[in-house]
């Protein structure tokens, strides 16, 4: 389902264009509701696609998740198609990144404390991120063919900056939201020059159901030590 927001009236938008206006700046603000201590209203990946459907101009970039107390950090990434993502390893135990989950598949094997890897995802999608040693361990990474992406803050907040004015689609990704829901939150969008603010928006959780996952073998992970934070092998 596809509806509109509209930030200025056909008039006002062509009277930018005919003045050679400069891109914008889109800002809103998303709400997560049905989910109690699962990082308040942060993790919500937001970009946007020109209508015309043309590519813009590829922009990679370079990101890093760090792995830190046995988390990855941030736990959700959103990155332009092409762009490079490191994964420094800050903990005193060895870690293994990998994805064989959707998106572009990688596996930066096991390194150790103190190093780290890096993985350049071409291929637009979702990419679910583990580590090969420990089950709780998971992230996100958004990848698009788009250099207008972002992610909410702990507030909702979210900033999509130097936007050329035009027509655009506003997606949604929440991991722990159905497909149908993200769909209905699909949205169309007009730019102008200056700051655009888009209405908030409200994302349920509600029916979200974590399924374990298998290490990169597809085998169930070891039960591991509470409290243990010695190397694994």
């Amino acid at each position: 389902m596809t509806s509109a927001w509209r930030i200025f009236s056909s008039a006002g938008l062509s009277a930018l264009l005919a003045s050679g206006a400069v891109a914008g700046t889109v800002t809103g603000t998303v709400v997560v509701t049905g989910v109690r201590g699962a990082g308040g209203n942060s993790g919500v990946a937001v970009w946007l696609i020109p209508k015309s459907g043309e590519a813009p101009r590829n922009t990679p970039g370079l990101a890093r998740m760090i792995q830190h107390h046995k988390q990855f950090q941030p736990h959700v990434l959103a990155i332009q198609t092409g762009s490079a993502v490191d994964f420094p390893n800050l903990d005193p135990i060895f870690h293994n990144a990998f994805s064989n989950i959707d998106g572009q598949p990688f596996d930066v094997g096991l390194y150790p404390p103190g190093s780290s890897r890096r993985v350049v995802f071409h291929k637009s999608g979702i990419v679910r991120v583990f580590c090969n040693i420990h089950a709780s361990m998971s992230a996100v990474i958004v990848v698009e063919d788009t250099p207008w992406l972002a992610v909410s803050n702990d507030r909702g907040g979210y900033t999509l900056a130097n936007v050329p004015p035009g027509e655009y689609t506003l997606n949604v990704f929440y991991e722990r939201a159905t497909r149908g829901t993200l769909d209905a939150l699909t949205r169309m969008v007009t730019v102008g020059d200056g700051r655009t603010a888009i209405a908030e928006f409200r994302i349920s959780g509600t029916g979200y159901i974590a399924v374990p996952h298998l290490n990169k073998y597809g085998r169930q992970y070891p039960a591991e030590e509470d409290g243990s934070y010695g190397e694994t092998k």
